[in-house]
């Protein structure tokens, strides 16, 4: 039987997310983006946990090499976290001095969203539940 592990969520995608400076990191997410410090470990540290209301997302030190979107001129992907105020987040991002890369607006899938990079160009989408729509309200095709 499994046991139960109270440092990481169950039944989630827990995202791992490097950092030029960790330290540097977890104080700017925690000002810009309201995340809440859950733990560090190792020495410099070289990881630890933020939260974003029930979503958790590991920080780690980047290692030897590893270059972050801000420094390769893109990224790969992005991440989704779903916040009761988006104003209010928005707000608090843009006087941290985020890069914010979309306003504020719901989308024809509906949520109401905006986009933002983190000092090391990692992109984050703030979103809220706006509207229940089918996937085929917007063109898509449901595979059943």
């Amino acid at each position: 039987m499994p046991s139960k592990n109270r440092s990481v969520p169950v039944d989630t995608v827990l995202p791992h997310v490097s950092y030029q400076n960790l330290g540097k990191a977890i104080a700017w997410l925690t000002q810009a983006f309201a995340f809440k410090e859950y733990y560090r470990y190792g020495d410099g540290p070289s990881g630890g946990q933020v939260w974003a209301g029930k979503a958790a997302i590991q920080v780690r030190q980047a290692g030897s090499g590893q270059r972050s979107p801000a420094q390769l001129g893109y990224g790969t992907q992005s991440l989704t976290v779903f916040v009761d105020d988006v104003d209010e987040h928005y707000s608090r991002a843009k006087a941290a001095g985020a890069k914010i890369v979309e306003e504020p607006h719901e989308t024809e899938y509906g949520e109401y969203q905006y986009a933002a990079e983190d000092l090391d160009g990692h992109r984050w989408l703030f979103s809220r539940h706006a509207k229940d729509r089918s996937p085929e309200d917007w063109g898509a095709i449901l595979k059943r």
